[in-house]
């Protein structure tokens, strides 16, 4: 048993130093892992804060670093596709750059999460916003019968008990989420054609959804999700469009299953949005083993 932690990195150097970093310092696990990442070619000095200080206080913590680099924003698949061809863990984590751990045990609890049942072939977090009272922000994800996505719990109370449990769901996001390797070796990984980013994780789940693999989100693993911190919750025109296409092409690819499942109504769908507290007003958080 063996862990392969990939994230991704593309500027935003404060907030890949601060998540990063808590992921080496905060996460107890049972058995080794390694981190992985891969550096879209960053220019505000990211990619050598990785090669450097990151590699370093990986070895302080027993844990090996490796840094990939690619001349430029290559996007989220071929990047994370990039990394799994490397990774040597039995179980591959896939963390967003922007994410730390509220429970330091985070990868045992997936893990748990995985080998709850015969069946599950995916485990995803209960992901909170870094700042008191910390609402959730993701606890799985819905996905209405006309393919319109629901972030299950969104702005809710963190103990909201709707969200209390370990449960089996339609999604899942890739801010944290676990799959074994083998599985994701068997089925393929991340589709080149959600580019450069958005559906892409929604893409890979409801594939081994559909090769009979199921999804599990559990409250057992809260997680940190710095979600539009940096970017002030303002999304540029390009990312609107992106976000439109790489929607059409999902819901083409999966009407056929999501349009017969049960889930959340439309009116559950319309995005809340959250307004974030400004990164350099977020003090030290919370955790918990």
């Amino acid at each position: 048993m063996t862990y392969s932690l990939i994230t991704l990195s593309h500027n935003k150097l404060a907030c890949t130093r601060r998540c990063l970093s808590a992921l080496l310092t905060d996460t107890l696990v049972d058995a080794p892992w390694e981190m992985i990442v891969v550096d879209n070619g960053s220019t505000d000095g990211s990619a050598e804060w990785c090669d450097t200080e990151l590699v370093a206080l990986g070895a302080a913590h027993g844990v090996p670093v490796t840094v990939l680099h690619n001349p430029g924003n290559i996007g989220c698949s071929f990047a994370r596709n990039r990394a799994v061809a490397v990774a040597r863990g039995t179980h591959l984590v896939f963390v967003d750059n922007d994410v730390a751990p509220r429970t330091r045990r985070w990868m045992q609890g997936l893990r748990a999460a995985l080998e709850s049942r015969p069946g599950v072939g995916m485990a995803g977090a209960k992901m909170v916003y870094p700042w008191a009272p910390y609402p959730i922000q993701c606890a799985g994800v819905g996905i209405s019968r006309r393919g319109h996505v629901c972030f299950r719990g969104r702005g809710a109370p963190i103990d909201d008990p709707r969200f209390a449990r370990l449960e089996e769901v339609q999604c899942l996001i890739s801010a944290c989420l676990m799959i074994p390797a083998e599985l994701l070796q068997l089925h393929g990984g991340f589709d080149e054609a959600f580019h450069p980013v958005q559906f892409e994780d929604f893409d890979l789940v409801y594939r081994l959804r559909e090769a009979g693999h199921a999804a599990v989100y559990t409250s057992d693993v809260e997680m940190y999700h710095f979600e539009s911190v940096t970017t002030q919750g303002t999304p540029t025109v390009r990312n609107a469009a992106v976000v439109v296409r790489n929607g059409l092409l999902f819901q083409k690819r999966w009407r056929h299953l999501f349009e017969h499942e049960d889930g959340p109504p439309e009116e559950a769908c319309r995005w809340l949005k959250i307004t974030p507290v400004p990164f350099d007003a977020i003090g030290d958080l919370p955790t918990f083993e």
